[in-house]
């Protein structure tokens, strides 16, 4: 959460410092790095035992004149164990990565605000590593699937090429969370149900997108 405020701040700060120039974007090929807070979400076991750390992206994206934009990317989420979760204290986390191609829509409504939404879809692969794991002699475990995410970038600009974006994603990994992914041999008190449920995620968080093609600020007109 800390991390979170204080890129809220960094943005902040950029908004003002350029605050006396009109910008005017108009979006083409751009490169944008993401990095937000996820919060596991549907499966219950998943959300209680898993607490997610970090997750970021990093993308281009190639905008068309009707707004239509087409985009590829890589993804990344950490999820510690909460070792205060299971029968006995747990210690490792799961690495996701995933590679995917993005379809959606950004539009610029005034030189300061535009919005950027899609869906980006995918292939992941997980890695769980745990201590658990390793006194069993086993390294890690590996899951892999499909990766879908419906996205939402609230845009606003800080200079001809610059932008800055609160974000809002909802990442569904094509697994099902199980405690046997860390090491664990019982379902724990929880519904076996609840572990073929979707293992998905809110996430909530700031990216910085550089367009290669922004246009000129009214003051170098």
């Amino acid at each position: 959460m800390r991390s979170t405020k204080i890129l809220f701040v960094i943005m902040l700060a950029n908004l003002i410092c350029y605050s006396g120039y009109a910008q005017s974007i108009d979006p083409d090929d751009s490169f944008t790095f993401e990095i937000s807070l996820p919060n596991a979400f549907y499966n219950k076991p998943y959300k209680t035992i898993m607490q997610g750390l970090v997750q970021s992206s990093a993308q281009y994206q190639y905008t068309l004149k009707n707004g239509l934009s087409f985009g590829a990317g890589l993804h990344y989420t950490y999820f510690a164990i909460n070792e205060f979760r299971v029968p006995s204290k747990v210690y490792g986390g799961i690495h996701t990565t995933a590679a995917y191609v993005k379809i959606g829509h950004e539009k610029f409504w005034s030189e300061r605000f535009g919005t950027d939404f899609g869906v980006k879809m995918g292939y992941l692969q997980s890695y769980t590593v745990s201590d658990l794991l390793k006194s069993k002699g086993i390294p890690f475990n590996f899951v892999e699937g499909t990766y879908i995410e419906p996205c939402l970038g609230l845009v606003l600009t800080a200079d001809v090429n610059c932008s800055y974006r609160l974000t809002i994603g909802y990442p569904i990994y094509g697994y099902s969370f199980t405690p046997w992914m860390i090491g664990i041999d019982s379902n724990i008190g929880y519904d076996p149900a609840e572990y073929k449920k979707p293992s998905s995620l809110l996430s909530v968080g700031f990216a910085y997108t550089y367009y290669f093609n922004g246009k000129k600020t009214t003051a170098e007109d």
